[in-house]
């Protein structure tokens, strides 16, 4: 296809997004909004009990925070009216059939007008409950196809899923399609139908012991760790979106069908907010607590590449790759990456880290300065348990002892590290995999629709998603960090 269609492409089409208050389906609703003002209208799906609490949610969670800045600027008094036709929040939920959309004529209106449905909702936590990430990330995406298949205009599916669906792999991570049933171990095969029912088993077991609702909610984040790596993923959340894709792709018959696969999403690259980002992510926790003077130490290989895409160059990505593919009969997949084309490393974000708090440095809640010094990298797990076990381990047995010998005088502090101990360790365990991960994810099939948009300069700068453009350490040292400071440590 011609690069100046895409925006052309979106001109009268209606969208139904889902998972539109999440930190990337913002960027994507406010570019669209932007690069083609002339889309018909974007439904957008929120959680909410009627239409008047997912018109709050939308006001307050989406269009109310500072990335619409410039798109209010454009459109000055007239703002609130172009929203009024554009947005419309419908109320509903994935976990449901008919996406939990209550009012059927609403139902049978939006089987008439939606040409797209763009599926970015998800539970992001690695260690989500497992009941509600089949529910979310495996059934809901099932929903959204389902709904999809009944809208009589439908040109496309785009589902937002993540490269990390590949587990532990090592070497170059080629953009294919998963089958049904398949797992990342040898001589397994993988029956969702069986694990939904295991899920309900195990819950009807809890009741019956009469659990109360942490105990639950424990139960099921560690049946969801134990369920993924018995089938070779590191944990819930990357296990239950491969899951998704397995279905998406083994029912969607002819339906045109999108998987994008993002590595890690950070900050907004270039528009229209540098820096601006939600939550924190992977890396990101290593910078906040670098900033609090709470990190002294990390593990992992320095020198490994961290892929990392900002979430601008994520949202272009979509609306490129879903324009791209309108009313092809396939399934495509697409990994959304800078590991092949312009790798950067952990030793590259560490460095730039250090740089930025050396010249900017963070003061305390006590009005002190914070000391900037280097991270102590452990490259090997066994030597990160060395020191974590000297440094904390075996200092907080002795505080045990001493708490049992004083009549637990100590009580209340010895829990109290006790908790911010097993907090840290449950990290760790969390994110152990990603620090030593040595899988590349190929984008070849992206290049290719890089090279076609090369063709229009004004569609290639609007929509630009190449990672090349990116010069990596003054993105870290001008963009990303300071709005991990100022968007998510406020």
């Amino acid at each position: 296809m011609e690069a100046g269609g895409i925006l052309e492409r979106l001109k009268d089409k209606n969208l139904l997004v889902t998972g539109c208050t999440g930190f990337l389906a913002k960027i994507f609703v406010e570019k669209v909004l932007r690069v083609q003002p002339n889309v018909k209208k974007l439904f957008l799906l929120v959680r909410a009990i009627d239409t008047t609490s997912a018109m709050h949610r939308v006001q307050t969670e989406v269009i109310g925070k500072e990335l619409f800045k410039i798109l209010k600027e454009g459109h000055g008094n007239g703002f609130q009216s172009f929203i009024a036709e554009k947005l419309f929040p419908v109320a509903g939920d994935i976990i449901h059939e008919n996406l939990g959309i209550r009012d059927s004529d609403l139902i049978e209106e939006l089987r008439k007008k939606i040409d797209i449905v763009v599926n970015v909702a998800a539970t992001t936590a690695f260690d989500e409950r497992y009941d509600v990430a089949l529910d979310i990330n495996v059934i809901g995406a099932k929903h959204v196809l389902e709904f999809a298949k009944k809208c009589v205009k439908l040109e496309m599916l785009l589902h937002v899923s993540s490269a990390f669906v590949a587990g532990m792999k090592e070497g170059l991570i080629l953009e294919t399609a998963f089958r049904m049933g398949e797992t990342l171990k040898e001589n397994s095969y993988l029956d969702i139908e069986a694990e939904l029912m295991l899920v309900e088993e195990k819950k009807r077991e809890l009741r019956a012991n009469r659990s109360v609702e942490d105990d639950e909610t424990t139960a099921m984040k560690e049946m969801g760790m134990k369920r993924a790596r018995f089938f070779g993923w590191p944990n819930t959340y990357v296990y239950t979106k491969a899951l998704g894709e397995m279905l998406l792709g083994h029912l969607r018959g002819e339906l045109p069908l999108v998987i994008l696969r993002p590595t890690i999403i950070t900050s907004i690259y270039k528009e229209p907010l540098p820096g601006w980002i939600e939550g924190s992510r992977t890396i990101d926790i290593l910078i906040i607590g670098y900033a609090k003077g709470k990190l002294s130490c990390f593990f992992g290989e320095p020198e490994l590449i961290a892929d990392l895409v900002p979430g601008d160059m994520v949202a272009n990505a979509m609306i490129v790759t879903m324009t791209a593919h309108l009313n092809q009969r396939s399934e495509f997949i697409y990994h959304i990456s800078s590991g092949v084309s312009n790798p950067v490393t952990y030793a590259t974000l560490e460095q730039c880290g250090f740089r930025y708090f050396l010249e900017n440095p963070r003061v305390g809640k006590d009005g002190r300065t914070i000391k900037t010094k280097r991270l102590s990298i452990f490259r090997t797990m066994s030597g990160f348990q060395t020191y974590v076990t000297l440094r904390y381990r075996l200092p907080l047995e002795g505080l045990r002892l001493v708490n049992l010998a004083f009549c637990r005088l100590f009580d209340k502090r010895y829990k109290e590290l006790r908790r911010k101990f097993d907090f840290m360790m449950h990290l760790v365990d969390l994110y152990s995999p990603y620090a030593f991960f040595k899988g590349c994810f190929d984008d070849i099939n992206l290049e290719r629709l890089r090279m076609t948009m090369m063709k229009d300069n004004v569609v290639a700068t609007s929509l630009n998603f190449d990672p090349k453009s990116i010069d990596w350490k003054d993105y870290f040292y001008r963009v990303h960090i300071p709005g991990v400071l100022k968007y998510v440590c406020k």
